[in-house]
C-alpha cells in the first residue's frame, strides 16, 4: 500500500472519531451538514489543484511562467467571483439557494475537466529538419526523449545554456550539442481539449463564486453573537475542509498519475456530487438559516413566466461565457482584480463613514486589517499548488510517494492539529485569555515565512541529483500548517463577528478577495521561479534548485517581516474589536 494512504487512514481514524463526537455533543446539528458539504467541495477543488500545474506544464506544455500565470488567473477568479455570489445571496437568493446552485455548476465543471483531449506535441526544429519530442508518464515519473532517425535519445543542458543530446551515434543528422538560439521548440495543442479545459474551469469559477462565501456565512449564522463555541466551530469546520483536501491530494494525485489526467479530474467531480447530495438531504438541520431575505421578491416575474430566481440562475450560466474568455488572459484578470479591489475598498469606506457608528467602524476597520494580513499570508502559502508542487517533482527525494501527494501534507497536519487548536482557543476564551486576533495573524505570518527559510537554510543537504530530503518539505508544510491554523479559521470567524450584519456575506466575499489577490500575485511569483523545460521535463535540475531556493529565501523573509509588523500593531488596535470576542458579545456604549 502507498505509505501516505496507510498513514492517512491512521490519522483520519485517530482524529476523526473525537471530532465527530465533539460535533454531535457540543455544536448545532447544522454544522455537521456544512462540515460534510464543504469536505466534499474541497475534495473536488484540491483534487484538481494537486495535479493542475502538472497538467498545464506536461499535457498542455505551457512553460513554467505561462503555467504559473494561468494557474494564478484560474485560482484568482475562483476567489474573486465570491464577491458576486455574496451580493446576490445577501439581496435575493439567500445563502442556501446560492450554495445549491454553485454546487451544481461545480459538478458540471469538474466532470468536464475529465475531457482531456490529446496531449500537446512538441517539436524541435534545427537546420531545416524537425524532430519530435516523445513523452511518457506524468508528474515526477515523466520521461521525455528526442526522436532522431526513429530512435529516442535523452537530453540535458549544454554548457552554454543550449541543449545536449546524449549518446547520439556517429553520423547523426543532429549534433550532440545545440547552441542556445540555434534551434526552436514549437508545441501543437489539441484545440478541443484546450477548449474543454477552459469551459471546465469557467464553470468551476462561477460555481465557487456562488458557493464559497455563503456556506461559510451559514456556519456563522448557526451561533448567536458572542457564543464562545464559534471559534471552535469554525476550527472544526476547517477540519472538514482539510479532511476533503487530504484525501483529494492522495487519491486524485494517485489516479491522475497512474491512470490518467481524466481519472484524477473525474474523481474530483464525483466528490463534488457527493457534497451536493449531503447538502440537499441535510437542509432541515440548518434550522431555517440561509433562506432568502425576501422570498416574495424572488417569485416576482421578470420576463414572461420567468421569475427573478430563475433569471438569476440563467444569468449565472450566461456569466460562464465572459469568464471563459477572461480566464485565458492573465493581464485582463489583473485589471479586473484591481477594479474589484478598488470597488470593494471604496464601498467599505463609504459604508463605514455613512452607515456605521463608532463601534461598528472600529470593528470593520479591524476586519480590514486582518484581510490585508490574509493577502500577505496566502501569497506565500498558496505557492503550494505551483512552485512548491514543481519543486517536489524536480528537487525532492519523494521516497515512494508522488509529487501531487505531497499536497496532502498540509491537510494531514491540520487533521492532527486542528482539534488541538480548537480546544486551546475554547479553553483560553472561557478564561478570558484568548490572544488578540491581530497577534495570532502576526504569529501565523512568521511561521509561513520560517517554513520557506528552513528549506533554504538546509540546502547543503541536497544529494548528487540536486534533490532535497522529503522531511524538509514536510517541515515546511508543518510550519505553513501551524501558521494557517493561527490565521485562517480565526479570520473566518472574525469576519462573521466584526462585520455589520447587513453586509456579512459581502465581507466574507472580501475575505476571499484577499485570497484572489494572493493567488494572482502568487502565480506571478511562481512564474519567476520557473525553469526551462522540454516536453514538461526540466532541463537542468541544479538550476531548478537554485532558482527555487532563491525565491523561497525572499518569500521567507517577507513573511517574517510582515509578521513582526502585525505583532507590533496588535498592541495598538487590540481594542477595536469592542467586545465582539467577549463571551457576552455586548459592545461598549457608543460615544
Amino acid at each position: 500500500m502507498n505509505p501516505i494512504v496507510l498513514l492517512g487512514l491512521v490519522v483520519t481514524l485517530a482524529t476523526g472519531i473525537p471530532v465527530m463526537l465533539q460535533l454531535r455533543k457540543s455544536h448545532p446539528r447544522g454544522l455537521i451538514i456544512l462540515f460534510f458539504t464543504e469536505m466534499w467541495e474541497r475534495f473536488s477543488y484540491y483534487g484538481m489543484r494537486g495535479i493542475l500545474i502538472f497538467y498545464l506544464t506536461q499535457h498542455l506544455l505551457f512553460d513554467d511562467k505561462t503555467a504559473g500565470a494561468q494557474y494564478g488567473s484560474y485560482t484568482s477568479l475562483v476567489y474573486l467571483l465570491p464577491l458576486l455570489g455574496g451580493i446576490v445571496a445577501d439581496r435575493w437568493l439567500g445563502t442556501r439557494k446560492a450554495v445549491a446552485f454553485g454546487a451544481l455548476l461545480l459538478v458540471a465543471g469538474h466532470l468536464t475537466m475529465a475531457i482531456e483531449g490529446s496531449p500537446a506535441q512538441q517539436t524541435l526544429h534545427y537546420a531545416g529538419n524537425s524532430y519530435a519530442v516523445a513523452a511518457q508518464g506524468r508528474m515526477e515519473s515523466r520521461q521525455v526523449r528526442l526522436m532522431v532517425a526513429g530512435q529516442p535519445y535523452a537530453f540535458g543542458p549544454a554548457a552554454d545554456g543550449g541543449l545536449a543530446i546524449k549518446d547520439l551515434p556517429a553520423g547523426s543528422p543532429l549534433p550532440s550539442e545545440l547552441p542556445k538560439g540555434a534551434y526552436e521548440m514549437t508545441a501543437k495543442v489539441d484545440p478541443f481539449g484546450k477548449m474543454a479545459f477552459y469551459i471546465a474551469v469557467s464553470l468551476i469559477i462561477m460555481g465557487v463564486g456562488f458557493l464559497k462565501p455563503n456556506i461559510s456565512t451559514i456556519v456563522g449564522q448557526l451561533y448567536p453573537q458572542g457564543d464562545p463555541r464559534r471559534d471552535s466551530g469554525f476550527t472544526l469546520y476547517y477540519y472538514g475542509i482539510n479532511l476533503g483536501a487530504f484525501w483529494a491530494s492522495v487519491l486524485c494525485g494517485l489516479v491522475g498519475q497512474t491512470v490518467g489526467w481524466w481519472a484524477g479530474f473525474g474523481l474530483a467531480g464525483i466528490g463534488m456530487a457527493a457534497g451536493l447530495v449531503v447538502f440537499t438531504l441535510g437542509r432541515k438541520h440548518l434550522e431555517g438559516h440561509g433562506e432568502p431575505p425576501a422570498p416574495e421578491v424572488l417569485k416576482e416575474t421578470v420576463v414572461g413566466p420567468v421569475n427573478r430566481e430563475w433569471t438569476i440562475y440563467a444569468l449565472g450560466l450566461l456569466g460562464v461565457i465572459p469568464v471563459y474568455f477572461l480566464v485565458q488572459v492573465n493581464r485582463i484578470v489583473g485589471f479586473g482584480l484591481e477594479a474589484a479591489t478598488a470597488a470593494a475598498i471604496g464601498f467599505i469606506a463609504w459604508f463605514m463613514a455613512v452607515k456605521c457608528n463608532r463601534v461598528e467602524r472600529q470593528r470593520m476597520g479591524l476586519a480590514m486589517v486582518l484581510i490585508f494580513g490574509a493577502v500577505v499570508f496566502f501569497t506565500l502559502f498558496e505557492q503550494a499548488g505551483t512552485s512548491l508542487n514543481l519543486f517536489a517533482a524536480r528537487n525532492v527525494d519523494l521516497m515512494g510517494i508522488s509529487a501531487a501527494q505531497t499536497q496532502s501534507f498540509n491537510a494531514g497536519f491540520i487533521l492532527i492539529f486542528a482539534p488541538i487548536l480548537a480546544a486551546i482557543w475554547a479553553w483560553l476564551a472561557a478564561r478570558g485569555r484568548d490572544p488578540d486576533p491581530t497577534l495570532k495573524f502576526g504569529l501565523g505570518l512568521i511561521q509561513v515565512g520560517l517554513g520557506f527559510l528552513v528549506v533554504v537554510w538546509a540546502q547543503g543537504m541536497a544529494d548528487a541529483q540536486f534533490r532535497m530530503p522529503l522531511f524538509l518539505l514536510g517541515l515546511l508544510y508543518l510550519l505553513h500548517t501551524t501558521g494557517e491554523l493561527f490565521l485562517s479559521p480565526v479570520g473566518l470567524s472574525e469576519i462573521t463577528k466584526l462585520s455589520v450584519k447587513s453586509i456579512v456575506s459581502f465581507m466574507m466575499a472580501v475575505w476571499f478577495l484577499a485570497s484572489s489577490i494572493a493567488q494572482f500575485v502568487g502565480g506571478k511569483i511562481a512564474g519567476l521561479m520557473g525553469t526551462e523545460t522540454v516536453g514538461g521535463q526540466v532541463l537542468d535540475a541544479h538550476a531548478a534548485l537554485k532558482t527555487s531556493l532563491d525565491g523561497f529565501n525572499k518569500l521567507g523573509w517577507a513573511g517574517v517581516g510582515c509578521g513582526v509588523v502585525f505583532i507590533a500593531l496588535s498592541f495598538l488596535i487590540k481594542g477595536w474589536a469592542n467586545g465582539a470576542n467577549d463571551a457576552s458579545g455586548h459592545a461598549p456604549p457608543v460615544e
